[in-house]
Formats: C-alpha cells, structure tokens, sequence
C-alpha cells in the first residue's frame, strides 16, 4: 500500500497572510493531478471549537457535514478541493487539552505525569494520521503565526511527525510576509527573515517558502530572503495579492512550486486544470448585465463574516454570466429605500436580537413587492415571522428575540426536548439533516428531487400552530423534515423568486458546482 505524502504550512511574520488560500491552492493542483487529497487545521486556540468565536473578529463559522463548528478555513479546502471536511478536518489546542485532562482524570496516563511532550504532540500525531485515512496526500495548515506561544506544541507535533513516517514524506512550506514601506518606498525582508529563522529554531527547515506581498517584487527580494535563511533560491517565490483567490492555483503554478510538488510525489503530470481556467476567465469577463444584490447582514465591518454566502454568490453570477454589485445593507439601520436599491435580497443567518427587526423589513419587503428573496437560517425565520405578521399576528416574533407560548406570538420556538439546557452547543441542530421537498413547489423544481440534504446550524424552530397565519401572510411550507415535524423551506408561490430555508446550503456550494437555490436565485434576477 503506496504510503500518505503530507505537506505542512506554517506562517510567519503575522496571521491572516494567507495559508489557507495558499494550502487549498496546493490541493487543488494536486487534486487536479489524480490525487486522493484532504486537508486539516491545527489552531492554537484554546477554545474547543469556532462555535462561539466573534465572527466579526474570526470571520464566518463553518460547519462540516458531521456537525462540527470550524474555522472559515474548511469552508476554503472545500471550495477548492470539492471534497467535504470533518471533525477530523479542525484540531484545535482546546480540544486537546480537554481530551488529555478527560483521559488523566480517568487514570488513562497510569499515574505518569501529563506534559506537552509528548502527550500534546502525541494526540496531535494522532489527529494528523486519523484525518489522512484514505488519503494520497494530506495537507496540514497551522493556525496563528510562527513564534506563538500556543503553537509551539504544534510546531513541534509535525517536527516529530517527520520521524515518525519518514522526512522524504513530509514538505514543509512557510508563507512569508514582506511588508512595503511607503516613506523609504522599499520591502522589507527582515521579519520573513525572522520568521525563518524562528522555525529553523524549532527544528524545521522549510522546503518551499511562499513570500507573500502586495504587488509582485523583484527576484532579487526572493534570492535575499533565500541568502539569509538557508533555503534554496529555487525554493522561494512570490504570491502577490491578487482580484480572485481562484486566481492563486495559477498564480503557484507560474511560481515555479509545481516542480518541487513533482519532485516531492514523484510524478511529472501537468494537472489538469482547464475547468478552474475555465471558472477564472469566466470571473474576470466584464458582462453586458450587472445585477445588484444587497446583504441584509448584522455582522458587519468584517467581510468575511458571511464568506460563503458571498462566494456561492459570486460563483453564481459568473456562471449566470452577470456581473455582481454586492451592496451589503446593516440590518441594524436597513430601511425600504436600501431593498428598493437593489434588485434582490439575500438574508443569512445569525444569532441574537440585535438586527433583527432589518432582516424581518426585508422580508416583508420582498413579500409585499415581489422583490428576489433568499432566506438562510435566520433568514427563513425572518420570513415565516414577517408573513405571520401580515397574516393577522402584529406583534409576532421569536423565543429567541422574546416571544412566549403564553403572549401567543412565538412564531418561532425552541426546538422540543432543549429548553433548560445550559450548554449552548448542545441546544443546536448542526450539520447534515436531511429534508423533504413537496412536489409541485417552486424548491422542488430547484433542487429537482424530493430528499435533500443539507447542512444545519440553529437553535430554534417554525412553530407550525402558526402555519395557517404564516400562509395567509404569502409563504407556504416547500419541505419538511422526513417525519414531517420540522419546517426545512418556505416559499412565497405568488412571487418570482422567495425562496428560504432552515439550513446554510452556501455551505456546500462549489465554485465549479455552485448550489441550486443561489443558482436560481441569480438567474430570477437576471431573467427580470
């Protein structure tokens, strides 16, 4: 049985410089290759999972198809690779330590005493080698940047990996930043420098080092950073910033990296990667129609608080052959003239009642003037809510926002069997649940098909004792859960386009196989 080849991605210099575009980017070459390809991620964090990390600060959550809540990077592996991530896909320190503290106070150490070496690095090890299953090639990206003190017991796991499967099997790549100093108008290499140097001081010296700057540099910038740190000048290269992040496979393909990838899997194809040419060529064209769609959104001053809304949308309008103006609309302030604005709205989901009352307007926008509608997660309940109100319950509203069974306006409930339960996790629906569209709606003829599934990440519910309001206000149910108790979509039938559902399916769209409903979503637009 041919052995698992895995790559390794560190950072240096500062976060956010792009490992995990760059990381997707190498998978996706190697995908296009032939190869069986996964990836993961190792935070230093130490909470135990994304799910209660502030998205304006962390960007989106996102979910993997068995219920795990992520950092936004899966949701970038999954674009690029086609593949779906998974519990093991996220490891973060939280998670950790939490299993070795479990596994110590239930006496599974025998009395030794517990420590980062090697306990920490050994279950990282683990993680790393569960994740690979069936894989050709494995891609590990380690969050935070090289120098943290929680990331060190990573860095020294994927040191150790090497001993353990052979150093002939591992590649490591760092991404560098070179930052522009505008007054002496010249680029500093001195803390890629640095940075180097940091990881040849845990013991790994990188095999490929991505410099990343704003504008393309001067070779000469490369062969420098290479000089001082000991790596092979054919090793270093540069990754500017560029308009499109699928731009970035083409961008490493021209680096020069894709003999080394050769070298490293002993195998001199070229990739195949006309469909993703095809894509970007599609991205860049300036088309006859522009369509502007606003995003009826709480957290805003981060853009990638809803990254893959704004991807699935993106892909959309290039395979609709439309340009797209994003307008996105702070439903804190949201008024009828900004959804007169645009020509369709989209309202994701979100958590708490800060906002709400905009989202709920845009719905009731779109339901009273036939305005392109796209309702995620609590866009769904914001319709079911404005459609409840136009159907004779003023004040309707939810239990999460304040409604009670007792007040008769708790549109939207708790899910049965959670009330009283303390741990926020636990009080959710999260990941794959499968729906059941009903023939002849609007979601049917979408989808094409009567059993979905889709992913999930909510609390609460569609009270259906409110289903005859709910209808009379224009909404009708599209698909249910398979026993019939859940509401999974809602449409408006009288409308060109209103369609919502419980789930997030921007999870599982693709930018070569984008998701049905944002599909239709774009081209109701575009046919107006």
């Amino acid at each position: 049985m041919k052995r698992c080849k895995y790559i390794f991605v560190t950072g240096g210099v500062l976060s956010g410089v792009g490992k995990g575009i760059t990381a997707a980017s190498m998978g996706a070459i190697l995908k296009a290759k032939g190869y069986r390809v996964t990836m993961q991620k190792c935070d230093p964090y130490l909470n135990v999972d994304a799910g209660l990390l502030n998205p304006v600060e962390h960007g989106e959550c996102f979910v993997t198809h068995d219920g795990v809540e992520t950092d936004l990077d899966l949701g970038h592996y999954e674009r690029f690779l086609d593949f779906e991530t998974s519990k093991y896909s996220i490891t973060l320190s939280g998670s950790i330590y939490k299993e070795l503290i479990e596994r110590e106070r239930a006496g599974g150490f025998h009395g030794k005493t517990v420590q980062l070496v090697p306990h920490f690095t050994n279950l990282v090890i683990e993680k790393i080698e569960k994740a690979s299953a069936n894989s050709d090639i494995h891609i590990v990206e380690i969050g935070g940047t090289v120098g943290d003190y929680e990331g060190l017991p990573f860095i020294e796991a994927i040191r150790l990996f090497a001993n353990k499967v052979g150093r002939r099997n591992c590649l490591y790549l760092s991404v560098v930043y070179v930052p522009w100093i505008n007054t002496s108008k010249e680029l500093k290499t001195k803390p890629a420098q640095n940075a180097l140097k940091d990881l040849r001081g845990f013991g790994i010296i990188p095999d490929i080092v991505c410099v990343r700057t704003e504008k393309p540099c001067p070779r000469s910038i490369c062969e420098k950073i290479a000089a001082f740190s000991g790596i092979s000048g054919d090793a270093v290269v540069n990754l500017p910033d560029i308009n499109s992040v699928y731009d970035v496979p083409f961008n490493v393909l021209k680096s020069g990296v894709l003999e080394i990838l050769n070298d490293f899997v002993g195998d001199d194809s070229d990739p195949d990667m006309s469909k993703w040419a095809d894509f970007s060529a599609w991205r860049a064209t300036d088309f006859d129609k522009t369509i502007t769609v606003g995003l009826v959104a709480k957290y805003v001053g981060n853009e990638d608080t809803y990254i893959c809304v704004t991807e699935a949308l993106k892909a959309a309008a290039a395979h609709n052959k439309v340009n797209l103006d994003l307008k996105w609309i702070n439903a804190e302030d949201a008024t009828d003239k900004d959804f007169e604005s645009v020509d369709g709205v989209v309202v994701p989901g979100g958590f708490g009642a800060r906002g709400t009352e905009g989202k709920i307007a845009a719905a009731t926008y779109a339901l009273k003037n036939d305005k392109p509608y796209l309702g995620l997660c609590l866009g769904m309940q914001a319709a079911c809510i404005a459609a409840a109100r136009m159907g004779g319950i003023k004040n309707a509203n939810s239990e999460e926002f304040g409604a009670t069974e007792k007040d008769k306006n708790n549109v939207i409930y708790i899910m049965e069997g959670q009330k009283g339960k303390e741990s926020t996790g636990g009080t959710m629906r999260l990941g794959d649940y499968p729906a059941v569209l009903k023939k002849g709606t609007k979601t049917y003829d979408i989808y094409g098909k009567k059993d979905v599934v889709e992913r999930h990440r909510h609390r609460y519910e569609v009270n259906q004792k409110f289903l005859p309001q709910i209808e009379k206000g224009g909404l009708k149910v599209s698909g249910t859960s398979p026993d019939g108790k859940l509401v999974e979509f809602v449409e408006a039938p009288d409308n060109k386009f209103f369609v919502a559902t419980q789930a997030h399916p921007e999870f599982k769209s693709r930018p070569l196989d984008v998701h049905p409903l944002f599909m239709e979503f774009i081209r109701s637009i575009k046919d107006l």
